[in-house]
C-alpha cells in the first residue's frame, strides 16, 4: 500500500498530540487519586471536637511532605492543634484558605461507595479541607496560605485564637459545606437559657404550691409567637426550642424547669434580643440567660460562574477577627443538609470540581490585590 505525504504528516501529528496528551492524563488521574486518598485519609481519622490532635498530626507530617513550611499551633484545654502552611518563609500571604478539623458527634467510619464516599466529616468539613490543599498544591504560590482549625463544632476557640498569630491576609476563603455555591452570607445566632422557678406542693393541693413547668410554657408560648425582623437576603429569623427539662413526678408541682432556645438571626440582632428579652420578662418568676451570640454574617460573592446560596448554619467567620483581612468567600463541597447525620456523604466528583473552585476564588481574590 502507498502512502502520500499527507497521510504520513497527518499520522505523525496524530502520534506526536497523543504523546503529548498522555503524560497529561496520567498527571490528571494521579491528582484525582492524591485528592481522593488525601479525603479518605481525613476521614477514617476520628476528630470529634476535643479529640482532634491524631488528625492535625497526620495534616502537619503530609503537608511537609509537599513541601510546605508548617506551623502547629497549640490551644488550650488539651493536645489540640491548629495548622498554619505556607510556602518558603512568606507567612503573611495575600489569601487564606481555611476550614475545621473536628466534627460532631458520634464518629461514622469512612465508606466508599464507588462514585460517593460517607463517613463523618465527609462533607463538614474534611471535603472542604482536602480540596484546598490540593488547589494549594497545585497553585504553588507563596501567596497562598492554608489554616486548619479546631473546635469550630462548639465554642469556635481555634479560629478565636487566629488574632495571636501575628499575620493578616487580604482574602479569606472559608471552607464550608455550600453545595459549590458561593454564600452570600448566613444567619447570626443566639443561645438562650429560659429559667422558671416555682413551690413544690402534692399536685391533688395545687393551691399550695407554683407550677414552675406551667410558668415555663407560658414564656415559651409568648416567644414563639413573636415577629422578628426579616432579611431579603438571608431570609427570616427562626426560634428552636431545643430542649425542655422540669419537674420530678407526674403527682409534684415542679419548683423548677427550664428550656433552651437557638434564634438564628436574619438581621438586627439588638432588636430581636430586646424582643425576646422583653417577652420572658412580661412573665412572673421567669427569666432569660443569653448564653452566646453574634450578628448575622455577609461574604462577598463578585466572582462570575458560581451560583450563589444564602445559608442557616453558623461558621468560624465571627470567631476570626475582621481586622485580620479585607475579604471573605465562604464556599465549599457537600450539603448540610447532610451534614452531622448518620447518613453524611460528599460526591468524588464534588471534590474535584471544588479544587478548581477553590483555584478559580484565589486567582480572581490576587487579581483583585493588584
Amino acid at each position: 500500500m502507498r502512502l502520500s505525504i499527507f497521510s504520513v504528516a497527518a499520522a505523525l501529528a496524530m502520534t506526536a498530540t497523543a504523546a503529548k496528551q498522555t503524560p497529561l492524563m496520567e498527571q490528571s488521574a494521579a491528582a484525582e487519586s492524591d485528592l481522593f486518598s488525601l479525603h479518605a485519609d481525613l476521614v477514617k481519622i476520628p476528630s470529634v471536637t476535643g479529640q482532634e490532635h491524631d488528625v492535625a498530626e497526620y495534616l502537619y507530617k503530609y503537608l511537609e511532605k509537599s513541601n510546605f513550611t508548617v506551623e502547629k499551633l497549640a490551644i488550650n484545654h488539651g493536645p489540640r492543634e491548629n495548622i498554619y502552611a505556607y510556602r518558603g518563609e512568606k507567612r503573611d500571604t495575600k489569601v487564606l484558605l481555611t476550614s475545621h478539623i473536628d466534627t460532631v458527634p458520634p464518629f461514622l467510619p469512612y465508606e466508599d461507595h464507588g462514585d460517593w464516599v460517607s463517613g463523618r466529616g465527609s462533607g463538614d468539613a474534611k471535603a472542604s479541607v482536602a480540596a484546598q490543599i490540593t488547589a494549594a498544591k497545585e497553585l504553588e504560590s507563596d501567596d497562598v496560605s492554608l489554616l486548619f482549625v479546631v473546635g469550630e463544632e462548639t465554642d469556635g476557640i481555634g479560629m478565636k485564637q487566629a488574632h495571636k498569630m501575628g499575620v493578616k491576609w487580604e482574602t479569606v476563603i472559608f471552607g464550608e459545606p455550600t453545595e459549590l455555591k458561593l454564600a452570600v452570607g448566613h444567619k447570626g445566632l443566639i443561645l438562650a437559657n429560659v429559667k422558671a422557678s416555682g413551690k413544690a406542693s402534692h399536685s391533688g393541693y395545687p393551691e399550695l404550691g407554683s407550677s414552675a413547668t406551667e410558668k415555663l410554657v407560658t414564656a415559651l408560648y409568648r416567644l414563639q409567637n413573636l415577629e422578628f425582623p426579616r432579611s431579603e437576603l438571608l431570609g427570616p429569623t427562626t426560634l428552636n426550642i431545643g430542649t425542655i427539662r422540669g419537674g420530678v413526678a407526674a403527682n409534684v408541682l415542679p419548683a423548677e424547669a427550664n428550656a433552651t432556645l437557638a434564634i438564628r438571626v436574619a438581621r438586627e440582632l439588638g432588636t430581636v434580643t430586646k424582643k425576646l428579652q422583653d417577652a420572658v420578662a412580661e412573665v412572673d418568676d421567669v427569666e432569660l440567660e443569653i448564653t452566646g451570640s453574634y450578628g448575622e454574617q455577609t461574604c462577598d460573592y463578585d466572582v462570575a460562574g458560581f451560583d450563589t446560596i444564602a445559608v442557616s448554619y453558623g461558621t468560624d467567620i465571627p470567631n476570626m477577627s475582621h481586622k485580620l483581612y479585607k475579604r471573605k468567600y465562604l464556599y465549599g463541597p457537600g450539603s448540610i443538609l447532610v451534614a452531622h447525620g448518620p447518613d453524611e456523604y460528599v460526591d468524588k466528583k464534588d471534590l474535584e470540581r471544588a479544587v478548581k473552585g477553590y483555584k478559580k476564588l484565589v486567582k480572581h481574590a490576587l487579581l483583585s490585590s493588584l
